[in-house]
C-alpha cells in the first residue's frame, strides 16, 4: 500500500531540508517548492513499494483483467489526491479500458492532461516477470514503460498536495490501456483521451525519460507509426516461361521491384519505412496477429503470392500523407502477369515539434536550474517512438517523456534508474505546481 504522506512530515522536516543545502534550496525555489522537493525524497522507498506492486501485477495489453487490475490498484491513489475516478471499459475495441480521474482546483492557471498507460508489452506467458532491485537499478516488466511513469506521475501529485499547490490545480489523467496495441476503431479506442485534451490547455507525457550520453533529454515531438501491407497476385506457371509476354514475372520479381523502389525513391529527413516480413510462393498467407504466416513453393514454379508488411514513421501527418502517396504509386506500376494492392492500418499519427511545445521545454529547464540540473536539450525526434500524446497533440501544445529513466524497454531485463525516478518525480511535481499557478 502506498504511505499517506501528511504535511507535517515537511513542515518539522528540518533535516530533510538541510539536504537540499546547496542545490535546490540555495537555487532560489520557493518554499513550497521545497517542501515538495523535501517530500519525493522522503517518500522514496514508499515510491518504490508501489512501482513493485504496480510491477506484479501482469497488465499485458491482452491480459484484460490484468489491466483492469491495475486500474483498481491506482484509483484509490488518484481518489485520495481529490480527484473523481471513472472506470471506461473498451469491450468495443477488444481492449480492457481506460483509467480517467479529474481534478477542478477551481484555479486561473493552466488546465493540464497528464498521459499514459496501464498495459505492457509482457503478457502472462512471458518468461520475464520477477522485480528485482540491484542497488540503484530495478528490473521488472514494465519498471521503465510505464510503470515507473505512472508511480513518477501519483508520487509528483502526492507532493504537490503536502506543499498545498495542488489544491488550485485544474488536471485531467489519463491511463489508457491499450497503448502497446491500439483498440480498433481508433477513433473509439481515443475518444476519451481527444475529449479530455479539448479540455486542456497542455498536455504532460509520462512515458520513459530519454537520455544521451548519460544526459537526460527534452522530448517535444513524437513520429508516427503507420504499419502497411503489400499484397501481390500474379499468373502461376513453370519457370521454364518466366519473363515472357504470356507468363510474366511472377509475384516475387513484382514484390521485390517495389520494395527497392521505396528503398530508392522514398527517403527524406525525419522519415523511416522498414520491411518486417516477406511471404512469397505458389501460396503465401500472413497469421492471425501478422506476427509470422506461411508459404509453399519450390524451385521451378513462377509464383503466384507474395506479401510483405513494413512500418512508416514521419515526423508530420502531411509528410506521412505524401509519402503514402509516393508508395501508392510505386506499387501500382505493376511488371507484366503481376497486380499488387498497398493497404495502410489505422496507427499512430505524428507530434510535429510546436513554438509552444519548445515553450514548455524552457519552463522545464528553468525548474532544471532552479534545482542544480544540467539543461535539458530537445532530443531529435528520430530517436523517439509513437505514442498516445499524439492523439491530441493537433489541440495542445505538450512534453514528452517526464516518467521514469532506465534502459532496454519492451525487452527481457528493462531497467528503471532510481536516481532518475527521483529527479523525474522532483521535475514532474514543480512543473504542475508552475503551470497550475500560471
Amino acid at each position: 500500500m502506498f504511505t499517506r504522506l501528511r504535511i507535517g512530515i515537511v513542515s518539522g522536516g528540518v533535516a530533510l531540508m538541510m539536504g537540499l543545502a546547496g542545490t535546490a534550496a540555495a537555487a532560489g525555489l520557493t518554499g513550497p517548492e521545497k517542501r515538495m522537493v523535501a517530500v519525493v525524497d522522503a517518500a522514496q522507498e514508499d515510491q518504490l513499494r508501489l512501482l513493485e506492486e504496480l510491477v506484479a501485477i501482469n497488465s499485458g495489453t491482452m491480459n484484460l483483467p490484468g489491466v483492469e487490475a491495475v486500474a483498481r490498484r491506482l484509483a484509490p491513489e488518484f481518489k485520495d489526491l481529490g480527484f473523481e475516478v471513472r472506470w471506461v471499459p473498451m469491450a468495443e475495441t477488444g481492449r480492457a479500458g481506460h483509467l480517467i480521474a479529474t481534478h477542478r482546483g477551481g484555479g486561473g492557471g493552466r488546465r493540464m492532461l497528464l498521459i499514459g498507460h496501464l498495459d505492457t508489452v509482457f503478457e502472462p506467458d512471458d518468461p520475464f516477470k520477477a522485480y528485482v532491485r540491484y542497488g540503484d537499478r530495478i528490473t521488472g516488466p514494465g519498471v521503465n514503460d510505464m510503470k515507473g511513469g505512472i508511480v513518477v506521475m501519483v508520487s509528483a501529485l502526492r507532493a504537490m498536495k503536502a506543499a498545498g499547490t495542488l489544491k488550485r490545480a485544474n488536471i485531467s489523467v489519463v491511463l489508457t490501456g491499450d497503448e502497446e496495441r491500439v483498440g480498433r476503431p481508433v477513433e473509439i479506442a481515443r475518444r476519451d483521451l481527444i475529449a479530455a485534451a479539448k479540455e486542456s490547455d497542455v498536455a504532460l507525457d509520462f512515458e520513459g525519460l530519454a537520455t544521451e550520453n548519460g544526459m537526460d533529454m527534452g522530448s517535444i515531438a513524437r513520429r508516427s507509426s503507420t504499419t502497411w501491407t503489400v499484397q501481390v497476385r500474379a499468373k502461376a506457371g513453370h519457370s521454364s516461361g518466366v519473363f515472357s509476354e504470356t507468363a510474366g514475372y511472377g509475384a516475387i520479381y513484382e514484390l521485390a521491384r517495389i520494395l527497392d523502389a521505396f528503398r530508392d525513391q522514398l527517403r527524406e529527413p525525419n522519415a523511416t519505412f522498414s520491411v518486417g516480413l516477406i511471404l512469397g510462393g505458389s501460396d503465401a498467407g500472413l497469421n492471425r496477429d501478422a506476427t509470422g504466416g506461411k508459404a509453399s513453393g519450390k524451385a521451378n514454379i513462377i509464383p503466384a503470392e507474395a506479401l510483405a508488411i513494413g512500418d512508416l514513421r514521419t515526423l508530420s501527418n502531411e509528410q506521412t500523407a505524401r509519402i503514402q502517396a509516393k508508395m501508392e504509386t510505386i506499387v501500382s506500376q505493376s511488371l507484366p502477369g503481376a497486380t499488387a494492392s498497398l493497404e495502410f492500418s489505422e496507427g499512430y499519427p505524428a507530434m510535429p515539434p510546436t513554438e509552444g511545445s519548445r515553450r514548455l521545454l524552457a519552463q522545464l529547464n528553468e525548474i532544471n536550474s532552479a534545482l542544480g540540473y544540467p539543461r535539458m536539450p530537445e532530443l531529435d525526434p528520430v530517436r523517439r517512438g509513437a505514442g498516445d500524446i499524439a492523439f491530441v497533440s493537433h489541440l495542445v501544445d505538450g512534453l514528452v517523456g517526464l516518467g521514469a529513466g532506465g534502459e532496454g524497454a519492451h525487452s527481457p531485463g528493462e531497467t528503471l534508474d532510481i536516481p532518475a525516478l527521483r529527479r523525474q518525480t522532483r521535475r514532474a511535481a514543480l512543473l504542475m505546481s508552475r503551470l497550475g499557478e500560471r
